[in-house]
């Protein structure tokens, strides 16, 4: 399981859980729960093409693609990961395996029962092993077994880098039963979650020394006992071979072998169409690409109609053929060179549709769910009135509807952070913190102290309510409460001389941005003559010889023509160039304030910059005209959607939002603005931390729809966009984060897994804060306190209602905010079998195969 960043000596303590950050990762479901309702949720059904073993061929190959070779085979170190999972499934037992509605299900090729027997005056558990279990050296699988795993795992021995061990830390003794087949467990306290024990099973040769548990079965397994033996690892080939057992006492295995294929996310398209691999975890594009491949297999060999080429209009399409058979060498060189690499993309995207239509895709939920982390360490965020407006802001149906809604999968949002739809025990808790609510969020915000113009520091040397305040207050505007916090938030001067010189060139600014923005008609140049870049040289030739303007004649609304303009816009220039240089207040000429302009959907850079002793974020322009256009550009950037259409909540009158001059330009704010709040000089803005990946496009997509949604309330974000393989090291485990997109996986032991999740940092020795897996740094004692009791519940029921009362409280400590569990998208040959989208399930590897050739019903099917 994977635990990047997380130290050794942290994760040794408690079995933990893979974390999940890609995006293909894509990313959620839950039916027929309320708040506050009992467990009715049902879950997304798998997708596998059940079908009945005589109904599946003996024989043949199936190339499976992971993301990586395994960085080891023990599922037990820190840098395990879900290939370790997946290929270990298929070589060890697995005692109880997550059955469809993901609970433990006792695995009867290794046990013929495995239940309590006492529970006073303390807990035993007597397991019966299947008498034909053996390993594949021919050794009974028995009580040796467990005693060596049991000390390997239990923590006294550090030579043993382990990174879990709940619940062996509870074992008492280990004792041979009546006989060999017997297996006796005392624990030394009672311990609910005995079912997650010895699974996998690895056999005492590994478990029993710390060099082979250490290094040993890092890069191989010699002894197994699954339906499968691993035969070789090839680094060079990025393959994990798998043979049939033939010591394999349950069903035998269809296939001959499995093989297990590194194929990094975006090369799965490609794997898939030229017949690499048989069975892909895949993401969205992908499946839409393979639902067009089968649409089209009919199309009697017609050119496509989507892919490379296939927007061309029949206009363009003659240009091209001019310019490439044109007099003009060099122009036909081009032309012709553009028209050959257009034919080749085209030949090479025919073929891969091709040979996509072999595949279907199988969809179901991932039992994983994605939620938004709120790091609760220092900031804003220490504030639980602040974390709990974040959470109150959020539209998550309208966010698992981003996710779900397009793949055709149910897009409500999760209700639990202990269980997910269609498992025992799960219970929307989220009426603990409550539903959406704008106004609500807003009312915690301002008994928090954060409030519209609390982002205003004011001038050194002046108290708070003086008359220079107020005076700085008034403006240009009929006086509202709004445009008076935008004056103060341009600072004080206590300079009238440059306070009047400055008002002008505000009025002047305003003007010219309005004008611009109505001559852009939203950037598509109607009306202004040669457009926009023709505007920009004009404007920057006016005022060197008077001339410029794309046209003469006078603009409806009594506009002057740009040669009536440049004179006077001269004039007032050299008047503010005046100006700056013997007013301080005129320093901030150029700049431009992401994320204070009050405009939704404005973005932080980086870079923090102090103006007038207001900390604020800025971005560097050349001159006022530029900052102008800069402005509107990066808001139009930030308003349009995937497919260019503006946001209903972004339409506004005037022109394009966002087109406004460098600070100290008063400018009109749109009716939907609320402002931006403060508190003490600082604006509230918060680092959102998203990966960058070209698999990770669903997860910045939800980051971009929680960012308009805070903006609504006043909370302005930073995105910052970084590696996917830093996400989670250098960001989220260490904390260096306000927001975060991440996901954790299902588990059937919630008391157990959970608990270091949403465990109460508690500090180090060394001064530091140890978190063990709760990144978000919230948690309560009282939390701790309920996850002990559950765990030590030998009443299953009982063990199930303090979980919920766990999650309620975890809902109102607003730290992990679940949104939707991940979809599951995986593309097979349609010709296999009892694979595919397993949902909670753990695969049934002896079944899989491909369906005899009267099942498949034609006998044109390619043979394997």
């Amino acid at each position: 399981m994977s635990h990047v960043g997380v130290p050794r000596g942290t994760v040794r303590k408690r079995r933990s859980l893979a974390l999940l950050t890609t995006g293909v990762l894509t990313i959620p479901v839950l039916a027929g729960c309320s708040s506050g309702g009992e467990e009715t949720s049902r879950g997304v059904p798998q997708d596998i093409a059940p079908a009945a073993r005589q109904a599946v061929s003996d024989g043949s190959t199936v190339n499976w693609a992971v993301d990586a070779l395994p960085a080891t085979f023990n599922a037990f170190q820190a840098d395990a990961d879900s290939a370790t999972t997946r290929i270990t499934g298929a070589l060890l037992p697995s005692l109880f395996p997550m059955d469809a509605s993901g609970q433990p299900k006792l695995n009867p090729d290794y046990l013929e029962s495995a239940k309590i027997i006492e529970r006073e005056p303390k807990q035993v558990v007597l397991y019966k092993l299947n008498q034909q279990a053996v390993w594949s050296d021919g050794r009974e699988i028995g009580a040796p077994d467990f005693v060596a795993q049991w000390r390997a795992l239990s923590g006294k021995d550090s030579a043993f880098w382990t990174a879990r061990n709940s619940g062996y830390e509870r074992i008492e003794k280990i004792e041979r039963g009546a006989d060999d087949l017997q297996v006796r467990v005392t624990f030394s306290k009672p311990y609910a979650d005995w079912r997650s024990l010895f699974s996998p099973l690895y056999p005492k040769e590994i478990t029993g020394s710390p060099d082979a548990f250490n290094d040993g079965a890092r890069t191989t397994l010699k002894n197994t006992a699954g339906p499968f033996v691993l035969r070789s690892v090839s680094k060079a080939k990025g393959t994990v071979t798998l043979a049939r057992n033939p010591r394999w006492w349950g069903d035998k295995a269809k296939l001959d072998t499995l093989v297990f294929r590194a194929v990094a996310a975006g090369d799965r398209t490609q794997a898939l169409a030229d017949g690499t691999v048989d069975v892909a975890d895949i993401d969205a594009s992908t499946a839409d690409r393979i639902a067009l491949a089968r649409r089209d297999r009919g199309n009697n060999g017609q050119p496509l109609t989507h892919g490379p080429g296939s927007e061309t209009t029949p206009a363009a399409a003659l240009r091209s053929w001019a310019l490439a058979h044109g007099s003009d060498e060099e122009a036909a060189e081009i032309a012709q060179a553009a028209r050959e690499k257009n034919r080749k993309a085209v030949v090479a995207y025919t073929a891969e549709q091709k040979g996509l239509r072999d595949f279907v895709v199988r969809k179901s939920l991932e039992p994983a769910y994605t939620q938004l982390a709120l790091n609760g360490e220092s900031g804003p965020l220490a504030d639980d009135r602040v974390r709990r407006a974040v959470a109150r802001a959020l539209d998550r149906e309208e966010l698992a509807r981003t996710v779900l809604g397009p793949l055709g999968l149910p897009a409500k949002p999760l209700g639990s952070h202990l269980a997910l739809a269609g498992q025992p025990g799960y219970k929307d808790g989220s009426g603990a913190l409550g539903d959406q609510n704008t106004e609500e969020a807003q009312a915690l915000l301002a008994d928090a102290g954060w409030t519209r113009g609390g982002a205003v520091q004011p001038p050194k040397d002046t108290k708070a309510g003086s008359e220079a305040e107020k005076k700085g207050a008034k403006g240009d505007a009929p006086g509202t409460a709004e445009d008076a916090e935008k004056e103060a938030a341009e600072g004080a001067k206590g300079d009238e001389e440059a306070k009047s010189e400055k008002a002008e060139n505000e009025k002047k600014a305003e003007q010219g941005g309005e004008r611009k923005t109505e001559r852009n008609g939203e950037g598509n140049g109607e009306g202004n003559g040669e457009g926009n870049g023709e505007e920009e040289k004009a404007e920057k030739k006016t005022g060197q010889d008077g001339e410029g303007s794309t046209a003469g004649s006078e603009k409806p609304g009594g506009e002057k023509s740009g040669s009536e303009k440049s004179g006077s816009e001269k004039s007032e220039g050299e008047k503010a160039d005046r100006a700056s240089e013997d007013s301080a207040a005129s320093r901030d000429e150029g700049l431009y304030i992401v994320g204070q302009d009050n405009k939704p959907g404005a973005h932080a850079p980086a870079h923090a910059v102090s103006t007038g002793g207001v900390s604020a974020v800025h971005v560097l322009a050349p001159a006022r005209t530029a900052a102008v256009q800069s402005a509107a550009l990066l808001r139009q950037a930030g308003a349009l959607g995937e497919d260019g259409a503006v946001a209903a909540q972004d339409k506004q009158p005037g022109g394009a939002a966002g087109a406004y001059a460098p600070v100290g330009t008063a400018a009109p704010a749109p009716a939907a603005a609320k402002g931006q709040l403060g508190k003490d000089g600082k604006a509230l803005t918060l680092r959102f931390v998203l990966p960058s990946g070209p698999g990770s496009q669903s997860l910045r997509s939800v980051g971009d729809k929680i960012a308009v949604m805070l903006e609504k309330i006043g909370i302005g974000t930073e995105i910052i966009k970084v590696p996917d393989e830093s996400y989670f090291k250098d960001h989220v485990a260490s904390g260096a984060y306000d927001l975060a997109l991440y996901s954790w996986p299902a588990t059937a032991y919630p008391a157990t897994d959970g608990r270091p999740i949403y465990a109460k940092p508690e500090p180090a020795t060394d001064g530091s804060l140890l978190v063990e897996q709760n990144y978000t740094r919230v948690g309560t004692d009282h939390i701790d306190q309920l996850f002990d009791q559950a765990a030590a519940e030998l009443d299953e029921k009982a063990a199930r209602e303090l979980m919920k009362q766990a999650d309620a409280r975890i809902w109102a400590a607003a730290g992990s905010i679940p949104l939707f569990q991940r979809p599951q998208l995986v593309a097979v040959d349609k010709k296999l079998a009892n694979v595919g989208a397993f949902g909670f399930a753990a695969p049934r590897y002896q079944d899989i195969g491909f369906k005899n050739r009267q099942a498949a019903g034609s006998p044109a099917d390619r043979k394997k």
